[in-house]
């Protein structure tokens, strides 16, 4: 190798150093007031029969969908789905068990479990349908806003609240309101809609998040949790996300 060519890649593994870096140090900074205030995350918090898992920085849940028979809200972030696994172990299931996994976005820490469970249908808003399988995951069922699901004994109602993603999805589970990352709770339990590092478009976020909240009134369905998926459940009804409404300009 000549001198010439020893000193380029030299320089070019100095610069990509400085880079990588400068990457990391961005996303502390960004990451650490997000990660210090949240509302924390509890693993294996239950509610309602459903239960909450701890993946890394973001939760999923467990619904049962009748005898031996369970759904996903969301997949985790871990492809193996250690989390998902043993938690169907403690209940005497196998992974087959898992019908669905409806996921709120296809963000990567949101669909990994989809590896782990190939035989579980995987179900998105359409408009998402393309992001989730550009990374080779092949959505099975593409849903609708205002859709109705029924997988088993169990019934999940569809709302499209884009703004953090295109085909971002909201899901109403036996009276809990999944968000995934369309919002996230602080340690008062004030919801704040997702921060704008992570998303498309901060100000369709915060109006799908009140369009929500006045469709969800309008249409009279009953929410007794709201389950964001980077913080802990907020047990209090609508009361936040009506706060949220509120204090909209």
């Amino acid at each position: 190798m000549s001198p010439t060519l020893k000193r380029i890649l030299k320089i070019g593994g100095i610069t990509l150093a400085v880079i990588v870096l400068l990457v990391v140090s961005a996303a502390a900074v960004v990451l650490g007031p997000f990660l210090i205030t949240r509302q924390p995350i509890v693993d294996g918090f239950e509610f309602d029969g459903m239960r909450f898992l701890q993946d890394g920085i973001v939760s999923l849940a467990v619904v049962p969908a009748g005898p031996n028979r369970v759904v996903l809200i969301d997949g985790g972030t871990d492809t193996s789905g250690e989390a998902v696994l043993a938690e169907l172990s403690r209940r005497n299931l196998t992974p087959d068990a898992v019908e669905a996994i409806l996921v709120t976005h296809g963000h990567p820490d949101h669909t990994a479990a989809a590896m782990a469970l190939p035989r579980a249908q995987l179900m998105a808003l359409d408009a998402e349908a393309e992001s989730i399988e550009s990374a080779g995951i092949k959505v099975a069922r593409r849903l609708q806003d205002g859709q109705v699901v029924t997988i088993g004994d169990t019934q999940i109602r569809v709302f499209a609240i884009p703004g953090h993603s295109p085909g971002h999805a909201a899901y109403v589970v036996n009276g809990v309101l999944f968000l995934g990352d369309a919002a996230i709770a602080d340690r008062n339990g004030i919801l704040q809609n997702a921060h704008w590092f992570f998303s498309d478009d901060t100000d369709q976020n915060r109006a799908s998040l009140n369009g929500l909240h006045e469709r969800l009134v309008r249409e009279n369905v009953e929410i007794k949790a709201i389950a964001c998926a980077h913080s802990g459940v907020l047990t209090n009804g609508m009361t936040a996300l009506a706060a949220f409404a509120q204090a909209a300009p």
